[in-house]
């Protein structure tokens, strides 16, 4: 079990950076809610990934304006020209951001994203481990940029499918985040970062919030978990074209929370099954195990049906409870 009294404290809170396709699926919200409610994670910058790179900025300004973090950077990340995920938010999408003005966010605005990231990286006297929830195109650019940044810092990220599909099938399958963009997978995933760990389909997919555990967080005054909750019923009520099955979904329970995992492997292992795998991504975008790819270490399994529920509590503890 993994309440959060359980959870090894940090004597010095990790930096790190999120790096978020927020306001495509809505689970980066909850990872976003749950990494400021993280004490033994400092958020240091908030970059929006995979093109809509001011939608996406916006978005993490709203959220932590909400949060009352404005303390913390955004970043504007880089347009994908000639891909879906460079045009102008759809309706659905557009909803989530209402009237909301960038410029308007009275914390740091980085328009240069990826420069941001790789600066932090380099001046910081300690590792800084980015959090990658998203097609990582920032982050190939970034390395092509200053490749030495893998050696100064950590990545964890959200991606692939290894022996477990979605909704744990047991047929592995195409992964969104690892397939998007195969060669900025495959360039992030094979950089020298210090350690390189990712949650896959296999344990990020099996998360979802029902019942009087999903009654909390919808119920909770808590300003970080209204936000969430209302963000997610603005996404339910107008959900993007490929989660229409999703509609109207937030008044009974959340969706998959795969991103929330990627949050809790910044600061804590317990619960779950590591292994050290080569992975390769293939040109369709599976990652397999092949002995041609990085070894990556791979949380391949929660330890048992009551480690993910451990989990589960610990999120909503972190999102409900009282801030000191």
């Amino acid at each position: 079990m993994i309440p959060a009294s359980d959870v090894p404290a940090t004597p010095t809170p990790i930096p790190v950076i999120l790096d978020t396709d927020i306001g495509g699926d809505i689970d980066d919200t909850w990872a976003l809610g749950l990494l400021l409610r993280s004490p033994e994670l400092d958020l240091k910058l908030a970059l929006g990934e995979f093109g809509r790179g001011t939608y996406r900025a916006s978005l993490l300004a709203r959220f932590l304006t909400a949060a009352g973090r404005t303390d913390i950077p955004v970043g504007v990340g880089i347009e994908v020209p000639g891909h879906p995920s460079g045009v102008e938010p759809d309706t659905s999408e557009a909803t989530l951001l209402g009237d909301y003005q960038l410029d308007s966010y009275a914390g740091t605005v980085h328009r240069d994203g990826v420069q941001a990231l790789i600066d932090l990286i380099m001046a910081s006297p300690t590792p800084i481990t980015v959090i990658c929830i998203a097609s990582p195109i920032n982050l190939a650019e970034a390395l092509r940029r200053q490749p030495e940044i893998a050696r100064k810092a950590r990545f964890v990220g959200m991606f692939g499918s290894v022996r477990l599909g979605y909704a744990g099938n047991k047929e592995p399958c195409v992964e969104a985040n690892a397939c998007a963009f195969v060669d900025c997978t495959r360039a992030v995933l094979g950089a020298p970062w210090q350690n390189t760990l990712i949650t896959p389909l296999d344990t990020c997919g099996l998360v979802r919030l029902d019942g009087e555990a999903y009654r909390t967080v919808h119920a909770s005054a808590d300003p970080v978990a209204r936000e969430i909750i209302g963000d997610y019923r603005t996404w339910s009520a107008h959900p993007p074209g490929w989660a229409k099955g999703h509609k109207d979904e937030a008044a009974t329970r959340s969706t998959v929370l795969f991103d929330t995992v990627a949050v809790y492997l910044a600061f804590s292992h317990a619960g779950m099954k590591l292994e050290s795998l080569p992975i390769a991504v293939t040109d369709k975008g599976m990652t397999v195990i092949d002995p041609s790819g990085p070894t990556l270490s791979v949380a391949t399994e929660w330890n048992d049906p009551s480690a993910i529920q451990a989990f589960e509590k610990l999120l909503v503890e972190r999102l409900t409870r009282p801030q000191s």
